[in-house]
């Protein structure tokens, strides 16, 4: 009986552990939002945090289970959930009677209210005082919800959004006069440096839940019940509460000790280079007061605006303040600062004419526009109307350059560039009330760095209230010039007196690209070149394949694709970033481009020397390779050696698309003088010259070498 009972009490605890050990090994896949702070967002280190976050690995480490969360936004993890691919889902998700149909929900953790926010300094204590007034509201929610239902009551107007990135910046630009979305979340913004007030008292509508798929994981129920309970009794929750939702602390703190802020190059009066070589500018100068009036630092990368763009979106960045418009297309991938500038187009003319001062006058005439601007879709937009002839531009300075020559009659640019041109001596007017064509934004990439969206925002109404702000803009679109210019650029030897080293400087990049990367290529070439002509049918096929891929691609493509995609590709597989140096991507592009093109010439010179040589070579007993090296390949150089100079010459000029990256060759440095001095004729006309001194030289050289060898 003893022996029995023994027996039985062993399998009992068998059984128990067996249990045991499988509860603490259990692995709980759990969906959530991405986007919805306080409750799951990314913060700075691209990390997932949020109340939700904190919570479900605090219940989870309570009861044993291994936490798998993902984060594949709302209705994916709804669905997710619905298809068995997930065991639960915590997301900000209020407890309703129709949900309870499909879902078993835990006790609620949160109780969800709305709140009614407006900008800071439009006071709104009550319902009433929202008569004739459009309130903003996320489609879907308890809050659009509450909206409608009292929309009658207290006559108001709804404008309803996707999302709520779109919805704060409607109401940032007086789009909307209130918005109302869950309590937590709007505190939540306000702690972050958005420009919000709540005057109001929030309406409950609910509960958050975190719910399972209806009669399914029980177990998950309960355990997250006693949990949340457990939590609730010893402060664990108060504490993961309070750590998203407290109010907004005076100064939001930097979370690196350096941030990356690229930039325009040449896009005056807000970057550009002065006479010192110093990137100057609006946006240059508020950047740098902002940084310290938040004790944050910072280092400026002046690369061009799309380089700018591509580098903030791929993660080698960390901002970008460049004349930047506030569009909904932008707002996709970027999340932007409360605007810092008010951007208007303007329509200037030749400072002499007389006989426009209205769009009406513009009848019949030539009008310029900058490709891809805010100013171009005005322009487009009216064409009919006004009945004027419009003319499009790739740059300003050519622009510019055209309504002198008389080829345009009037152009329509940003009023703050073309009150700097006038500054500079342009003789332009501006006859013609400017047209408001949006506002410029500080910008990250979206998700990330919310604390530095912060810190200018609150850095920006800092300097606004001590007049700083004023001091900068009207630094550079006051009626007095900035004092930059120490010398006469209006003439050619004031531009060479002034510009010489910086002009050195771009020249040396370009040689320097052009023999480090002709040298790579010539070793390449002649390789593949030899392949070409081998008698390995697998040797030719590779080199085909390699030399068509290689001049399929444009350059400017390929270098791009080198300096953007491969970083990309690497982060993607292993999940760092690894940023390629311009110079580097530059090398490689011009290598791969040069080195198609070279064997090509070699195979070419190969082939040209009379095909009796080799047969008379092997006839005699001399193997293939030796042949090659001493009857075919001193022929080939001869021959090939006029084509290899041009393919050098090829290749210097190349170096100007490689500008494309943000690489500062000669190109590139003379753009960056004409942002300055707004004198593109001359300047242009120097780099032409020096282009033509390098290349006569070349060839000159490449003459004598052929007469030489002969």
């Amino acid at each position: 009986m003893k022996k029995n009972l023994l027996m039985l009490l062993t399998f009992f605890i068998a059984c128990f552990s067996a249990t045991a050990v499988h509860a603490e090994n259990k692995v709980v896949k759990i969906a959530s939002d991405s986007t919805y702070a306080p409750f799951e967002f990314q913060d700075s280190a691209k990390n997932y945090v949020g109340i939700d976050v904190d919570l479900m690995q605090k219940i989870s480490d309570m009861n044993g289970w291994q936490l798998s969360q993902s984060f594949p936004g709302f209705q994916a993890a709804l669905d997710q959930l619905n298809a068995g691919q997930a065991d639960g889902v915590i997301a900000g998700m209020s407890i309703t009677d129709e949900r309870k149909k499909v879902f078993d929900f835990s006790d609620p953790y949160y109780s969800s209210s709305v709140v009614i926010a407006t900008k800071k300094g439009n006071k709104i204590t009550a319902y009433q005082q929202l008569k004739g007034k459009t309130v903003g509201v996320k489609n879907g929610t308890a809050s659009q919800d509450f909206l409608t239902k009292n929309k009658s009551k207290y006559d108001f107007k709804i404008k309803t959004y996707d999302d709520g990135a779109q919805m704060y910046e409607s109401l940032k630009v007086g789009a909307i006069d209130a918005m109302m979305d869950d309590e937590p979340v709007i505190k939540y913004a306000i702690s972050q440096g958005q420009p919000f007030a709540i005057n109001m008292a929030g309406k409950k509508v609910g509960d958050f839940g975190f719910a399972v798929k209806k009669g399914t994981h029980a177990d998950l129920i309960s355990g997250f019940n006693q949990a949340l309970k457990e939590l609730k009794a010893n402060g664990g929750y108060d504490a993961i509460i309070a750590k998203y939702t407290a109010e907004a602390k005076s100064t939001v703190q930097p979370l690196k000790a350096e941030y990356k802020i690229a930039s325009d190059s040449l896009f005056a009066p807000f970057e550009f280079q002065n006479s010192a070589k110093k990137y100057v500018g609006i946006d240059v100068d508020l950047m740098n007061a902002i940084a310290k009036s938040q004790n944050f630092t910072i280092s400026m990368d002046f690369v061009g605006f799309q380089t700018a763009v591509d580098q903030t979106q791929a993660g080698h960045a960390d901002g970008m303040i460049a004349g930047m418009s506030i569009t909904d297309e932008r707002q996709k991938v970027f999340d932007f600062s409360d605007p810092y500038f008010t951007a208007n187009a303007t329509l200037a003319v030749k400072s002499t004419t007389t006989n426009i001062k209205s769009y009406k006058d513009l009848k019949g005439k030539t009008v310029g526009v900058k490709n891809g601007t805010a100013s171009q879709a005005f322009i487009d937009k009216n064409k009919a109307k006004y009945g004027y002839k419009v003319k499009v531009f790739d740059a300003a300075d050519t622009m510019y350059e055209s309504l002198n020559t008389g080829s345009i009659n009037a152009f329509m640019d940003d009023e703050p560039v073309i009150k700097y041109a006038v500054l500079q001596g342009k003789k332009f007017a501006m006859p013609i009330k400017p047209e408001k064509i949006g506002e410029y934004g500080f910008a990250v990439k979206k998700g990330s760095n919310p604390e530095l969206i912060s810190m200018f925002n609150a850095g920006l109404a800092k300097i606004k209230a001590n007049g700083d702000y004023d001091k900068i803009v009207a630094k550079y679109m006051g009626n007095e010039s900035t004092g930059d210019n120490k010398v006469d650029e209006s003439t050619m030897l004031g531009i060479i007196k002034n510009n010489w080293q910086q002009l050195a400087q771009g020249l040396g990049y370009t040689l320097s690209l052009t023999l480090v990367s002709f040298v790579l290529a010539l070793i390449i070439g002649v390789i593949f070149g030899l392949f070409s002509v081998s008698p390995s049918k697998f040797l030719r096929g590779f080199t085909k394949i390699y030399v068509d891929l290689v001049r399929g691609v444009p350059l400017m493509v390929l270098a791009i694709f080198i300096f953007y995609g491969i970083p990309n590709l690497i982060e993607s597989i292993t999940g760092h970033a690894s940023p390629l140096n311009d110079y580097t991507a530059g090398i490689i592009a011009l290598t791969l481009n040069a080195s198609a093109y070279i064997s090509e010439i070699v195979r070419g010179g190969v082939n040209s020397v009379p095909v009796g040589q080799m047969e008379a070579s092997r006839s005699l007993g001399v193997p293939y390779i030796k042949t090659m090296q001493r009857v075919i390949l001193p022929q080939a150089v001869k021959i090939t050696i006029p084509s290899l100079v041009n393919q050098f010459i090829i290749s210097l000029k190349d170096t100007t698309i490689i500008s494309a990256i943000g690489l500062i060759e000669l190109l590139q440095t003379g753009k960056i003088i004409v942002a300055r001095n707004f004198q593109s004729f001359k300047v242009y006309g120097l780099i032409a010259i020096i282009y033509l001194i390098v290349i006569l030289s070349l060839t000159v050289f490449a003459r004598r070498l052929e007469r030489n060898m002969k």
